[in-house]
């Protein structure tokens, strides 16, 4: 089983002057991020990371960079790498704009209530479903590129995390805004043959060790995809 960390970037001065950040340039995280970014990067030095992967946003670049950080301060020099498809979804010619003057936009009902048919305006704009298709193939690739006994970190943003967490769900698109993701959270999805399990959401605070892979043991049966009927004894029993 592979089990990516989806990990939101701190808060940002976007996030408190109320913009819609997107893909410009120069967002960074502002104080209080920077103190989500250097706890929750703390909270993860306990887990082994196989990889740490960032949107190319400066945000994202930021939050990550705190985490390989700590992943070496642990012994554990990792490479931060990169990838296109956790980027911001391209919100086109709503970029920059005050969320309280887009929310009176016709498009803005449709991006609360149908998103799968949200397309943001403008050359540069894509739809919400290809956000996530994009987002979705990029977990795919990592998980199939790092091992079945991997953890890893995916870093992005807000919409893009809760597109992949509908996609793990089994919950349609236009559901996705019932999902919850705080800046500097973690929302964790463990992979298998057959189905993803989603193991938390929007976790700003909680333990992590259930998160370090056991060690491996001869003879060791291979984790099931079956889900336990009842729910089980959770993942740290015995």
């Amino acid at each position: 089983m592979t089990t990516v960390i989806l990990l939101r970037h701190g808060r940002t001065t976007a996030n408190t002057a109320g913009v819609l950040a997107g893909w410009t340039p120069g967002v960074q995280l502002d104080e209080t991020g920077q103190g989500q970014v250097q706890a929750v990067a703390q909270r993860l030095a306990a887990v082994p990371l196989a990889a740490v992967v960032s949107s190319p946003l400066e945000r994202c670049q930021q939050t990550a960079g705190v985490v390989c950080e700590a992943q070496g301060a642990a012994g554990r020099e990792l490479e931060l790498r990169t990838d296109d498809r956790l980027g911001e979804a391209r919100y086109g010619d709503w970029t920059g704009r005050p969320i309280k003057e887009l929310a009176k936009e016709p498009l803005w009902k449709v991006v609360q209530q149908h998103p799968s048919a949200a397309v943001f305006p403008g050359d540069e704009g894509e739809g919400l479903a290809q956000t996530q298709a994009r987002a979705v193939a990029a977990v795919r690739e990592w998980n199939a590129q790092l091992g079945p006994d991997a953890v890893w970190v995916a870093c992005s943003h807000g919409d893009v995390i809760k597109a992949i967490l509908a996609d793990a769900f089994g919950m349609h698109l236009d559901s996705f805004q019932r999902i919850v993701v705080d800046p500097a959270s973690i929302s964790v999805v463990t992979y298998t043959d057959t189905r993803p399990f989603v193991v938390r959401v929007n976790d700003t605070g909680g333990d992590v060790a259930a998160l370090i892979p056991p060690k491996k043991k001869r003879g060791r049966r291979k984790a099931s995809s079956d889900a336990v009927v009842g729910g089980g004894a959770g993942s740290g029993a015995a």
